[in-house]
């Protein structure tokens, strides 16, 4: 990967020309985006780029976008955070993703022992100095046992009095951002965890509607991969977590657009249900994106990848085999959303879930100069984070 031209530091002004330009709102041409240092200073016709910048001109029919946002990426490049909940781990999985639009996410460790979650709290704060990490997400432990998925049933638990405290470093460092099961909680946790500066969300979970309806007046606002791992719509009488996610607008459902992990068909109802307002693309990646074979271990686990389905031994779903630029592609193809659509579920949508909508998902005065450019296959070209320009490869992942 070619390293960042030193013209285009961090704190340089540059004008970056775009063919097509996607503001965040809606698509427009032949536009120049004004970054100056690690924001965005304006964006104005082409022809009216500042004469003595620096220019990056993208090539004929390259659209440059708000840079993709993934609250739900489990690991990269050979590297699973649960083996290596490290700054030079972070760093390494974060880059794996980079050349594939994501500029912004929010490593993900799944349910593990405590010990390990006090490492990952540990660096937690220097993390966020890396370009690209956002916050953490913590997927479990406090989990359904029914929907546990391919989380260790040894490390489910119940909170105990000290949870709290543990999970502390995590809201100050960031937008951090925990799944559980809300009937696997007393009540008052979650709003004890929204008052310490995290973000909840439901996930492996059997919670009836009235059960995640309670959780959501305690604060709950997200949905973690849905239809997976959940209660689903059972009845005319039981909406279960499906139903409440597309029903109540209080929350913003993830969704792992990879055609397996969702049928096409969930897919389209899930985004006629929600809008691309409340549904965003997640990836759920494993080290798997960024290596050959694709082979690894997953707490003990051999995991493989075949026609792009990562599996254990026995055939549980083990994470996906998925980068966010795919995801973008397979929101068009699968679920019928038109390109700005897909865009806005890969960089506002979330952007604002985590409370960062103010200065990320939109290419405007004032917003980190936070950037994708890609060409008409959406493979990615060039990505920018704090205005510190990369230029990738354009290949499909």
């Amino acid at each position: 990967m070619p390293d960042a031209d030193p013209a285009l530091s961090l704190h340089a002004r540059h004008a970056v020309i775009a063919p097509r330009l996607f503001d965040g709102e809606a698509m427009a041409a032949d536009r120049a985006v004004l970054v100056q240092g690690d924001r965005i200073q304006d964006v104005v016709p082409a022809a009216r780029a500042p004469r003595g910048w620096a220019q990056v001109r993208l090539s004929p029919g390259r659209v440059l976008a708000p840079g993709f946002i993934d609250v739900q990426v489990n690991g990269g490049g050979g590297v699973l955070l649960n083996d290596r909940p490290t700054l030079d781990g972070v760093e390494i999985l974060v880059n794996a993703h980079r050349r594939h639009g994501t500029t912004g996410c929010l490593p993900t460790l799944i349910t593990d022992l405590p010990e390990t979650v006090d490492r990952l709290a540990g660096i937690a704060g220097d993390a966020l100095m890396l370009p690209g990490v956002l916050g953490f997400h913590l997927e479990g432990p406090f989990l359904s046992l029914e929907r546990k998925g391919v989380h260790p049933a040894q490390h489910i638990r119940r909170p105990a009095p000290e949870d709290v405290d543990r999970l502390r470093p995590f809201g100050r460092s960031g937008r951090s951002l925990v799944t559980l099961a809300p009937e696997a909680v007393p009540p008052g946790f979650i709003r004890e965890l929204t008052a310490a500066g995290l973000r909840v969300a439901a996930g492996h979970t059997a919670a009836t509607h009235a059960q995640i309806m309670a959780a959501a007046d305690e604060g709950l606002t997200g949905v973690t991969h849905l239809f997976n791992a959940m209660s689903q719509i059972a009845s005319g009488r039981e909406p279960g977590t499906v139903g409440a996610a597309m029903d109540d607008r209080r929350l913003t459902a993830g969704i792992i657009a990879d055609g397996l992990h969702v049928d096409p068909v969930n897919l389209r109802i899930a985004f006629r249900a929600t809008g691309r307002e409340r549904l965003m693309l997640v990836t759920d990646a494993m080290p798997s994106v960024g290596l050959a074979d694709g082979r690894f271990t997953l707490l003990g686990r051999e995991v493989t990848l075949a026609e792009g389905r990562l599996t254990t031994a026995d055939g549980t779903l083990a994470g996906a085999h998925l980068t966010m630029a795919e995801a973008v592609r397979n929101a068009m193809a699968m679920m019928g959303a038109t390109l700005e659509d897909a865009l806005v579920m890969a960089s506002r949508t979330p952007a604002r879930f985590l409370g960062l909508d103010d200065r990320l998902g939109r290419i405007a005065p004032g917003c980190y100069a936070d950037m994708v450019a890609f060409d008409d296959r959406i493979a990615v070209t060039q990505t920018w984070i704090r205005g510190g320009m990369l230029a990738h490869e354009a290949v499909r992942a």
